[in-house]
């Protein structure tokens, strides 16, 4: 039976609870040797926390990092949820991971991709009372998705994922398709998970896996959440003075194994409205609905799940006071 471990510092003196995870994807490093930086410099005094509480989570799931793949049995950060009847290791990581999530207010979870790209953040919805994500903490939310770091922001993953079910189900491919790619609690990650239960978080995707500068970026994004949490002493950290936002809006699925893309495609390379992104297998044509950009293009995606997402320039975070908000009112 593989164990899990977390590492908590707590302050005598009141503050947000943060927690802080690594390798949620086994195949995902630079999380864990970040957190590992910061510990060594909270063991060693270089850190002192000064107020609040802190919970580093290295390694999030043990049985994918020793494997070094994505996933032991599933992909961890989809379908999170509690389960009364584990079948599969990552119902076992879950069933002890919601509770220390839902013990926190908020979320930082680092991760990394594959392909080539700039380090970017996603955060969640702005408020509202709707049925798929209500949510209350937009504003800290995007405070924080600000001084990470990094200059590349997205949103409208769960609705847009809830959108690309919907549309899924009614599709006539729907017997390839897998139980999980038509439930629309499987876009739930450790995000939407802690958005559920009251608190708040973003994913910061570091860079490519094996980036050694994506560490560098993963460490940087930690010290300035405990900073500007006030979890720790010192300057601040200053809002990203130039954020590319970005706003998922649609998904696109793979229908077919001759499905194939017009050529090789990066996240978030430009569109053109009318521009030939893919090729069915039947002959006809994938094309740009509007002028935007392409993002998490997978060419070895399975039939009947999601082949690539679409997404359009976003004014969310400029519109915010550049000061912001430090923490959870």
């Amino acid at each position: 039976m593989t164990s899990f471990k977390s590492v908590s510092y707590s302050a005598s003196r009141p503050g947000p609870r943060l927690i802080v995870l690594g390798a949620v994807h086994g195949n995902e490093f630079c999380g864990t040797l970040a957190i590992g930086q910061i510990m060594a410099m909270f063991d060693a005094g270089e850190l002192v926390l000064d107020a609040g509480h802190v919970t580093f989570v290295p390694v999030t799931n043990p049985l994918a990092y020793a494997k070094k793949t994505r996933a032991g049995d599933r992909n961890l950060n989809r379908g999170l949820q509690r389960t009364d009847a584990p079948r599969e290791f990552e119902d076992d990581v879950a069933n002890w991971l919601c509770p220390l999530l839902a013990s926190h207010d908020v979320l930082l979870d680092l991760h990394s991709f594959q392909g080539e790209g700039e380090p970017f953040v996603f955060i969640g919805p702005e408020n509202n009372q709707g049925e798929i994500e209500p949510f209350r903490h937009a504003d800290v939310e995007e405070a924080l998705a600000l001084r990470l770091g990094v200059d590349r922001c997205v949103s409208g993953w769960l609705s847009t994922y809830a959108a690309g079910v919907e549309h899924r189900r009614r599709t006539a491919n729907l017997a390839q398709a897998s139980d999980a790619s038509t439930d629309v609690r499987y876009g739930i990650g450790t995000t939407e998970y802690m958005r559920s239960v009251g608190g708040w978080g973003v994913t910061l995707e570091c860079g490519q896996h094996n980036d050694p500068l994506a560490v560098d970026v993963g460490r940087t994004a930690v010290l300035n959440s405990l900073t500007h949490l006030g979890l720790v002493s010192g300057a601040r950290p200053q809002p990203t003075p130039h954020m590319q936002t970005l706003e998922l809006c649609e998904v696109v699925d793979r229908r077919d194994a001759g499905d194939a893309f017009a050529r090789g495609w990066r996240s978030f390379e430009s569109l053109q409205r009318g521009e030939v992104i893919a090729i069915r297998a039947d002959g006809s044509r994938v094309l740009a609905p509007f002028d935007g950009f392409i993002v998490f293009p997978s060419a070895t995606a399975e039939v009947g799940t999601e082949w690539f997402y679409l997404a359009k320039p976003s004014d969310r975070l400029t519109r915010l006071d550049p000061s912001g908000p430090a923490s959870m009112s």
